[in-house]
């Protein structure tokens, strides 16, 4: 994509842009750490961009009111975190689907940030700080949201690879009556993937809500279908116990070069969600035929 975009625009491959591009698929890579999480549990979590607003907004309330930002950070991290706790507990002790369970926490979600600002964006003017939490830029060239973006990358890598309880994700996916039988806390296990979902997709609220100095009750809408279609087509398998989080950086700057290349070459809009429903149907595809291929 990059050979073709770069022949296909003249503006490709300027530094800018490619900050650019790196800058834009920052959030969208932060959120699918926490997807990636819950995908290899053999889950989906449908709540992440109602989660992104709820966040938002009540940081963005938070500062407006006066607090500290590291308070107002710390709070909107915990709320995000509860939230996905909640998610886990009704996916993994109340027994519902996933899918269900997740959906309607998006709806409720999303009502809720409706009605705590009663359907206005919630400006504030008061903290300069707050800007530079995303509009910085470190050694004046780098957006610091690709700092945190490899920083998170880093930890999620870490806890998946190298602590028990990512090793115990990957257990549950590929099998989870048999990971219980073994010993493994397999209720403990998805709410630890979905409570991480939940505080992934609250840095990622907060970060937005910087960018645009303001809480907006409405954003986030399709964050959760980005951040599946980056970890599927980073390799992570919607039937659980395989993905990686170097695969789902990978995929999520093939969607934001995808996007960046798109909108370079003036492809409207409506096209550009239809190319990227491409790719992830092409990406299910590919790891079917990976799957069967290894089963074999």
């Amino acid at each position: 994509m990059c050979i073709f975009f770069s022949f296909a625009s003249q503006y490709f491959l300027r530094v800018d842009n490619l900050l650019t591009i790196a800058m834009q698929t920052a959030i969208t890579a932060i959120t699918a750490y926490g997807m990636t999480f819950v995908i290899i549990s053999a889950a989906v979590d449908l709540s992440i961009g109602s989660t992104i607003a709820v966040t938002g907004v009540v940081m963005a309330m938070l500062v407006k009111a006066g607090m500290p930002i590291w308070s107002a950070i710390i709070i909107c991290i915990a709320i995000g975190s509860l939230i996905g706790a909640l998610n886990g507990f009704l996916v993994s002790k109340m027994l519902l689907p996933p899918f269900i369970a997740t959906l309607g926490s998006q709806m409720a979600l999303r009502g809720l940030s409706l009605v705590i600002t009663d359907a206005r964006p919630v400006y504030v003017d008061n903290s300069p700080q707050f800007k530079l939490l995303a509009q910085t830029k470190l050694f004046s060239i780098i957006p610091i949201p690709v700092l945190y973006m490899l920083v998170l990358g880093l930890v999620a890598a870490f806890i998946l690879r190298k602590v028990v309880i990512g090793r115990n994700i990957f257990a549950v996916g590929s099998n989870e009556e048999a990971a219980r039988l073994s010993g493994i806390n397999t209720v403990k296990v998805r709410i630890f993937a979905y409570l991480f979902s939940g505080c992934m997709a609250a840095i990622a609220g907060i970060l937005l809500a910087s960018r645009v100095n303001s809480g907006q009750p409405t954003i986030g809408v399709g964050y959760e279908a980005n951040a599946i279609a980056a970890a599927v087509i980073g390799g992570a398998s919607m039937r659980g116990g395989h993905g990686s989080i170097s695969g789902t950086i990978l995929g999520a700057f093939i969607m934001g070069v995808l996007m960046n290349g798109l909108n370079l070459m003036n492809v409207s809009q409506n096209w550009q969600v239809f190319a990227t429903g491409l790719v992830v149907i092409f990406a299910v595809y590919i790891d079917k035929i990976r799957r069967a291929n290894s089963e074999s």
